[in-house]
C-alpha cells in the first residue's frame, strides 16, 4: 500500500459539552456568584469586570454546584482520552483527575480578558453561566459577532507575523477560532492554548467559570514508557 502523501501533523484537540442540566444550575450559581461578589471587600461593586479568586471549590458547597463539578471532570474525561489516543499504553485502566483551581468571572460594558494561556496545568476550560442569547449578543453595533465570545489562537498565529504569504500557504490564515458563548455549554482545551475573551457588552452579564486541571493514570505514575530510575 502507497504511503499517505500528506501528514496532517500536529492537531489542537479542543473539547465542546453541553450541560443538560444548565436550566436548574445556572441560574442559581449565578445568584450565588453575585452574592460572593457583592461580600468581597477588596471588590468594586461598579466595576465593569470581576474575577473571584481560584478557590470555589473550598468556598462553594451546594448540590448544583456539585452536579456542576460532575459535568466539568466527565467534559475533562471525554476530551483527554479522545486527545490522547495512540499516545497513551493500550491498556489505561483510569484516570485522576485534580482541579487545580476554580474560579468565576462576570463582565460587561466592553470588558475583556487579554490573551494568555495557563500555567502548572494541562487543561483548562470556561463554561458559560449567563449571557445574552445568540439572537441578541451578535446584533452589537460595534462588537457585532465577536461580542463576548472565546477566541482561540492556533500555533499557526505566531508564523502570520513575517511570514510570506501567498496563494500556497493559505492554511496559515484560518489561525484562530471564536466560540460563542452559550449558556450550558463547556469548552475544554490544552493549558498552552493562548486565548482570550474578547470584549462584551450586553442587556445581562456574562457570567462563566474557569478552570485548571492536571490529569494522571490512576496507578499513580504518569511514566509513558516503563522507564525505571537507577
Amino acid at each position: 500500500m502507497a504511503p499517505d502523501p500528506l501528514l496532517p501533523l500536529w492537531s489542537t484537540p479542543v473539547g465542546v459539552h453541553r450541560c443538560a442540566q444548565a436550566d436548574e444550575i445556572n441560574p442559581l450559581l449565578v445568584r450565588v456568584f453575585r452574592t460572593l461578589r457583592a461580600t468581597d471587600d477588596g471588590a468594586d461593586p461598579a466595576a465593569a469586570f470581576y474575577a473571584s479568586r481560584d478557590d470555589l471549590l473550598q468556598r462553594v458547597h451546594l448540590p448544583e454546584w456539585d452536579a456542576l463539578l460532575r459535568f466539568i471532570v466527565d467534559g475533562l474525561r471525554q476530551t483527554v482520552a479522545l486527545a490522547n489516543q495512540g499516545a497513551w499504553p493500550e491498556a489505561t485502566p483510569g484516570l485522576q483527575i485534580a482541579l487545580r483551581g476554580v474560579w468565576f468571572q462576570i463582565a460587561n460594558r466592553g470588558s475583556h480578558h487579554d490573551v494568555h494561556t495557563h500555567g502548572n496545568c494541562s487543561w483548562s476550560g470556561v463554561y458559560c453561566l449567563q449571557v445574552d442569547d445568540d439572537a441578541q449578543r451578535p446584533t452589537h453595533p460595534l462588537l457585532g459577532a465577536t461580542n463576548g465570545v472565546t477566541r482561540f489562537y492556533g500555533p499557526h498565529f505566531n508564523h502570520l507575523g513575517g511570514a510570506h504569504m501567498d496563494f500556497g500557504n493559505a492554511y496559515l490564515q484560518s489561525a484562530h477560532l471564536d466560540i460563542p458563548p452559550v449558556p450550558g455549554q463547556l469548552i475544554v482545551f490544552p493549558s498552552w492554548l493562548p486565548h482570550q475573551a474578547m470584549p462584551y457588552d450586553g442587556a445581562t452579564d456574562r457570567v462563566i467559570v474557569s478552570f485548571n486541571a492536571s490529569v494522571h493514570a490512576a496507578s499513580g505514575s504518569d511514566q509513558l514508557h516503563g522507564y525505571s530510575h537507577v
